[in-house]
């Protein structure tokens, strides 16, 4: 049995799980009122946040908000990604169209070492991706494999369990937990812009260079610089 097949087999047992599906259906939910919400504002025509301009998440944010027709059409394009999760028949599509958006949040995020969504966009992702998943009976016969049966591709309308997924539940906690350690550590030794320049100054006393720390925080946040050129000069000052 090559690795499709074990995969195919163990796709099959999740997708007879009852709790599997109400799990599912909670990150369909979760993930569709996330980009609703997002989505809405666009449309409206409101801004997003109310991030200062110098902040470089709020200065990227304050550009696309001026663009015009393409700022509503991303907020058309999430809440419709929304939308279609909330629908089983379309689900699939919708988490295939949710996947390019969140993706691009999520590496937006940790390009601006923005701290809003350093957390939730990384763990959107592996949700999306898992519902991408869910529906790998949908979407295998794209691959090249040998086809399987009518019984393999529908797998949950032959038989259902209701035996707790405690080893599937299990990784997926491991897995989160590792996510968050990982960017916990990493905005902990990373200096990060904060949201604004008292709360940027309060990572500053823990800093190995308090001096370089708070020059980096009035770079950012009194005098509008780019994040490239504050840590270029952070690490000069850093060095000396």
């Amino acid at each position: 049995m090559n690795i499709l097949s074990s995969f195919e087999q163990f796709h099959g047992d999740i997708r007879r799980n009852k709790w599997m599906r109400f799990f599912t259906t909670f990150l369909r939910i979760a993930l569709a009122y996330a980009f609703l919400m997002a989505g809405l504002t666009k449309v409206i025509g409101e801004r997003f946040t109310s991030l200062s301009n110098n902040h470089p998440m709020g200065h990227y944010l304050e550009a696309l908000y001026h663009t015009g027709f393409y700022y509503t059409f991303i907020g058309v394009a999430q809440m419709l990604a929304g939308l279609l999760l909330l629908v089983p028949r379309t689900a699939l599509l919708g988490a295939i169209l949710y996947f390019p958006i969140i993706l691009n949040i999520c590496i937006l995020s940790y390009a601006v070492r923005f701290e809003g969504s350093v957390l939730t966009t990384p763990l959107m992702v592996l949700a999306n991706l898992y519902l991408i998943c869910w529906d790998f009976h949908r979407w295998k016969y794209v691959l090249p494999h040998r086809p399987t049966t009518i019984k393999a591709a529908f797998p949950e309308i032959y038989s259902q369990t209701n035996r707790f997924p405690f080893k599937f539940l299990t990784m997926i906690l491991v897995t989160l937990v590792i996510v968050v350690g990982l960017i916990f550590t990493m905005s902990q030794k990373a200096n990060m812009p904060r949201n604004s320049f008292p709360e940027c100054l309060t990572q500053c006393p823990d800093s190995s260079n308090p001096e370089a720390c708070k020059s980096f925080c009035e770079c950012i946040h009194e005098n509008g610089n780019s994040l490239e050129n504050c840590l270029e000069a952070y690490g000069t000052k850093f060095s000396k």
